[in-house]
């Protein structure tokens, strides 16, 4: 590997679609507050999503990787008409601009626009617009058969004794939403020129960075991130600005980031999922901290509590719901607050106030946060520098059963090129996913089943006879049907 090895970047490639759209309103093209309706006509509800909402993953418009089967046909190639046809065909996960949602829908519709209204291939405008002028030469739109010079390939490491080559998308599939390949060399200069105003003009690049508010002029509450512009996700790390995106697919996981102050980039791009060590994100801040250290502010350094007021401990227990339907749950332990995150191991979490957490383990802190009528709502978790928000959930209460249905259901489901398989030992039913440990579901009824690690409902679906043909496996507001084998 080298500055010129090409990878698949992913999502970062996000940042390329959003700039070429702002490029395209600053030649009179197009208006950011345009009408999805103004580009494809027949596109329902398309006289309420704005170009805005696309760029800024607030449209609602459901996301086509969340379907059940999207993996299993991600090997083969796409049209960019084909897949906006089957995008029309789903139903809006919320009104547009109500909510934040990581949208790949979005960004593939913009993809498909700046063909057409530029007249050009999307990677022949990106060539002639951004590339060629930046003296981007290992930068382009990744095609499937066609071998790259230095080209990383993916692979995939779930068993560390038997790495193998990763499922090799086409990237059709990804289009404006992550279909593109670089270097760490190539990104260099895209950030370089990005922000020394030689991409775009400042009034674009002001835009791109603003965090996105929602109509009712809040700061979305299901952000990962402080903000998001377009193609952009907006943060801060030890209290430094940071301008960031990552990307993920099956054998590469890539971020990008910036801090303006240090006029710094660091580009990390890797090719096997899972990570063998640390995540990309994690790789960044570390050298972050090795090149930019003296102008950060201080690492925090923790000191428990004294005098704690042990009965605020009740208050906090629960479970607590982050992005991706991971629950953290807070248990008391005497004079100690536990706190395990999905498959996790249980750990002591440490008061530094009567709010505030933090674990001895890894650099993570939790504050817990109460409404007007000083009832816990949720917890703000901050990790590796970046913040998320937990809301509190009511948890899910398992019924008694018959243990003898559970036979029923055994047996293998499959879910695209994984496999659901679930098991019965002695009282207890089991789900376990390729690759992922096995963890116990619990009874909502005789056929609905959710899980304690992470916010997610599976249903047995039997046909007329009373033969259980399938599973129906919900999670992160996405609904997925698996055949029994």
């Amino acid at each position: 590997m080298g500055p010129e090895t090409k990878f698949r970047i992913g999502s970062i490639s996000k940042q390329f679609t959003a700039a070429a759209i702002l490029k395209l309103v600053e030649e009179g093209k197009m208006k950011l507050d345009d009408k999805l309706s103004k580009y494809i006509p027949d596109f329902p509800r398309g006289d309420e999503v704005t170009i805005h909402h696309l760029l800024t993953h607030t449209s609602g418009i459901h996301s086509y990787t969340n379907e059940a089967n999207f993996v299993e046909r991600v090997t083969g190639p796409i049209s960019w008409a084909a897949l906006v046809q089957e995008i029309k065909a789903y139903e809006y996960d919320f009104d547009p601009g109500s909510n934040w949602q990581y949208n790949n829908s979005g960004y593939f519709i913009l993809g498909y626009l700046v063909e057409q209204v530029s007249g050009m291939s999307f990677n022949a405008y990106l060539k002639k617009t951004f590339f060629a002028p930046l003296g981007m030469k290992n930068t382009g739109v990744h095609v499937h058969g066609k071998k790259l010079k230095n080209e990383a390939l993916g692979y995939d490491a779930e068993n560390l004794d038997s790495i193998a080559v990763g499922l090799d998308w086409d990237m059709s599939w990804a289009g404006g939403a992550g279909n593109l390949y670089s270097t760490v060399g190539d990104l260099f200069l895209w950030n370089e020129a990005i922000f020394n105003g030689r991409a775009l003009q400042a009034g674009s690049l002001k835009a791109a960075h603003t965090p996105v508010l929602l109509n009712d002029g809040e700061l979305p509450p299901t952000l990962e991130f402080d903000g998001y512009g377009y193609g952009w996700a907006l943060t801060s790390f030890r209290e430094a600005q940071e301008i960031t995106h990552s990307g993920g697919l099956h054998g590469f996981l890539t971020n990008l980031s910036r801090l303006p102050g240090e006029n710094l980039t660091v580009a990390v791009l890797t090719n096997s999922t899972p990570p063998i060590a640390k995540d990309p994100t994690q790789y960044t801040h570390d050298l972050i901290e090795l090149f930019a250290w003296a102008n950060l502010a201080d690492q925090a350094s923790f000191s428990v509590k004294e005098n704690i007021n042990y009965d605020l401990y009740d208050e906090y227990t629960g479970f607590y719901e982050y992005p991706g339907g991971a629950l953290l749950e807070v248990t008391r332990e005497g004079n100690s607050l536990m706190a395990k995150l999905a498959d996790q191991p249980v750990y002591e979490i440490f008061p530094q106030t009567d709010t505030k957490f933090f674990w001895k383990e890894v650099d993570a802190q939790i504050e817990f946060f109460r409404d007007e009528y000083g009832i816990v709502t949720h917890g703000i978790h901050t990790q590796y520098g970046q913040t998320v928000k937990a809301p509190r959930v009511e948890p899910d209460i398992a019924i008694e059963v018959d243990p003898a249905i559970y036979d029923r259901y055994t047996g293998e489901y499959e879910l695209g090129p994984v496999v659901i398989t679930i098991t019965r030992e002695g009282d207890q039913i089991f789900a376990q996913v390729t690759g992922q440990p096995a963890f116990e579901i619990f009874p909502k009824s005789e056929t609905e089943y959710f899980l304690k690690v992470v916010k997610a409902y599976i249903t047995f679906v039997a046909d007329d006879s009373g033969k259980v043909t399938h599973l129906e496996l919900e999670q992160g507001g996405a609904k997925q049907k698996a055949l029994r084998r």
